[in-house]
């Protein structure tokens, strides 16, 4: 029988997989329901959409799996991060490769539905997702390659709706990319001390005491780019109305980390989940609208 200190084998596999802690999969929906519906010009089908939401739950539980796979020697030293599943022995490391396995392969299921092109982008997406959890040994940027990998789903989904790549959907890839540097940087920032004494690399301690600054610049380059798009996609009111609350949201998060301390960093990061949102919701409504006009 489980004891407290052992837990239920499916609850350690749902742990590692971050079931419990949805926002990571919110944080990479979100761009991709963009894309969508900038592809589609309005509300996809209905299997792309399927398709997609389940990718999206895939890839992001396979990231989790080698994440903590790579991390599995550093995890244990983290105050945040020692209970994790492999960390704790809960999992061994084989048994988490072996599962990160079989998630690519539910993920090959998945883009096997649509067509040759999204296929071909999809060996990028497993490229990124599992290079970026190395990166942190090697470089002080190994936010830009998780941001690099979040963003993938936006070419994913738009050649999956069309059969192509137009140009305008590379200034939403980029808006993500600054984004995500961005919020995951409020969530470096929890464990810099930690990172620090045990020699992790990570942008929130490349930034040092210049971090919010730099953290609100990107930001403001990535609405800047998401309103390029915009323009590109020749959409209206509500569009930029969704860009103009994510900038309000910005503010909001600056002014809850200014003390730099681990749970405003850590408030800022998650409020990031309203910001994927109340872009889509623009980026919805103005379709909605414009369909109606």
């Amino acid at each position: 029988m489980a004891n407290a200190q052992q837990p239920n084998y499916l609850v350690a596999w749902w742990r590692l997989m971050r079931f419990d802690k949805p926002i990571g999969t919110l944080l990479l929906l979100w761009p991709t329901l963009w894309a969508l519906w900038l592809a589609a010009g309005g509300v996809p089908d209905t299997k792309n959409l399927a398709i997609f939401i389940a990718g999206v739950v895939v890839m992001r539980a396979a990231g989790c799996v080698i994440n903590d796979y790579a991390d599995r020697h550093i995890d244990g030293h983290v105050s945040r991060t020692k209970a994790r599943p492999i960390a704790a022995g809960h999992i061994s490391p084989q048994a988490a490769l072996f599962g990160f396995a079989c998630l690519l392969l539910l993920a090959l299921a998945l883009v096997l539905q649509t067509n040759r092109f999204t296929l071909f982008l999809s060996f990028g997406a497993v490229a990124l997702a599992s290079l970026y959890p190395f990166m942190k040994r090697h470089t002080h940027l190994p936010q830009v390659v998780l941001g690099a990998a979040f963003a993938w789903s936006i070419p994913m989904a738009f050649a999956a709706v069309t059969g192509e790549l137009d140009r305008g959907i590379w200034l939403v890839y980029t808006g993500v990319v600054l984004w995500t540097v961005a919020y995951d940087t409020y969530y470096a920032m929890v464990d810099r001390r930690d990172d620090l004494r045990i020699g992790v690399k990570s942008t929130a301690i490349l930034f040092g005491e210049n971090d919010l600054t730099i953290i609100f610049c990107l930001q403001v380059m990535a609405l800047g780019a998401l309103a390029m798009a915009g323009s590109h996609f020749e959409r209206g009111l509500w569009y930029y109305a969704g860009l103009l609350a994510a900038g309000f949201l910005f503010i909001w998060q600056q002014w809850v980390a200014r003390k730099r301390d681990g749970a405003g960093s850590f408030t800022a990061f998650l409020n990031n989940n309203w910001v994927g949102l109340v872009i889509f919701a623009g980026i919805a409504l103005d379709y909605q609208q414009a369909g109606a006009a």
